[in-house]
């Protein structure tokens, strides 16, 4: 009869391997890379930190007194120049006395972003809500309804004209970016071409180029007196410009969705644009958020050169504000500073926002 094997001793429980502490251990000090380039990190904002904090926060001056900020000059920043200056600032040279039309146009639209962000707001009555919204937008904006004062648009400026411009214009060049991928991958030679040459050429030219040409070169073409707004001929130049470089994104897109699910499409009898509607730009542009998201944020920004055409967004505004007054021009840097801050936050959230959507559909992949 076989002897009972000994008993094993119970060995104690593994260490834990999370937490706090193992977390930053990971994520800074895992190899001796990460390690020098954290001690480095940690090293320089030692030496900086203080003294930012210091001008920053220690000796900042708060109050709206220009002879207080020109006499600390140098030794702490003056957030006065925000306090003076900053409807100017975010408003432009819209009338001040109109100054609550842009401020609920601008709450609208951004009202919408967000709701439009949301995923139970996905439904059929969002592309309304659309419309009504950007028809609020230009009546509040542009004004000669229910009595409120005309304003022109070359008076519009600031954040309401920066979010404008950069959302309207997305939303005009996807669809063309689309068009244009599908465009460029097609089996006809012509629409092949001409796709080909419009991204290639656009892409060939910076955007100044084109703001430029929309705004001065443009109505040279047209008859006499029938020459369009300029913000509209900016809005479209823009929104041609983003499509090209949107139109590459999206056919990466294209390419990586398997042949398979073209002849998987094909045996269940559906046409060809039933087959990029349903089966195709579905997965194309799931595969490309990041890029597409990387586009947005690169439009948003760019947005800030349509100075050159005498329309003053945020950072024309900025320097409008403070060009003609020398009392306050010193502190410009203060001013960037807090555009700066909303160029951030709003990219920071777009930039957050796709990295939802990577894992809501990881998610959906892991089912």
């Amino acid at each position: 009869m076989p002897q009972p094997s000994p008993e094993i001793a119970a060995r104690p429980a593994p260490a834990r391997a999370g937490g706090f502490g193992a977390t930053l251990r990971r994520a800074w000090f895992g190899t001796w890379w990460h390690s020098l380039t954290s001690l480095a990190l940690l090293t320089a904002a030692i030496f900086w930190l203080p003294p930012l904090a210091d001008w920053a926060l220690w000796q900042a001056l708060w109050q709206a007194d220009a002879p207080s900020c020109q006499a600390a000059r140098g030794s702490g920043a003056c957030w006065a120049m925000l306090a003076e200056k900053y409807r100017f600032i975010l408003l432009g040279r819209y009338p001040q006395e109109e100054s609550w039309r842009p401020v609920l146009a601008t709450g609208l639209l951004l009202a919408l972003i967000i709701a439009s962000g949301l995923h139970r707001c996905w439904n059929r009555w969002l592309p309304l809500a659309w419309l009504l919204v950007w028809a609020l937008f230009f009546a509040l904006m542009g004004g000669g309804l229910l009595g409120w004062t005309a304003i022109s648009t070359d008076r519009w400026g600031g954040l309401p004209l920066t979010l404008m411009l950069s959302t309207l214009s997305i939303v005009l060049a996807a669809p063309l970016a689309v068009l244009l991928a599908l465009g460029r991958r097609s089996d006809m030679p012509a629409i092949r071409a001409l796709c080909s040459l419009y991204i290639e050429l656009v892409r060939g030219v910076p955007l100044i180029s084109v703001l430029f040409m929309a705004s001065f070169l443009f109505p040279l073409f047209l008859p006499v007196g029938a020459t369009p707004d300029v913000l509209l001929r900016v809005l479209l130049g823009i929104a041609l410009f983003a499509a090209a470089y949107l139109a590459e994104t999206v056919r990466a897109g294209l390419q990586a969705v398997p042949r398979g699910q073209l002849e998987a499409a094909a045996s269940v009898g559906l046409g060809w644009w039933q087959t990029q509607r349903l089966v195709v730009l579905p997965q194309a542009l799931a595969a490309v958020v990041p890029g597409l998201m990387n586009s947005f944020i690169s439009i948003f920004k760019d947005s800030s050169l349509i100075t050159i055409v005498s329309l003053y967004e945020l950072t024309g505004s900025l320097g409008l504000a403070l060009s003609g007054d020398p009392e306050w021009r010193p502190f410009m840097l203060e001013g960037y500073l807090f555009i700066t801050l909303i160029y951030f936050a709003v990219c920071a959230a777009m930039s957050r926002y796709s990295l939802w959507i990577e894992q809501r559909q990881a998610r959906t992949h892991a089912r």
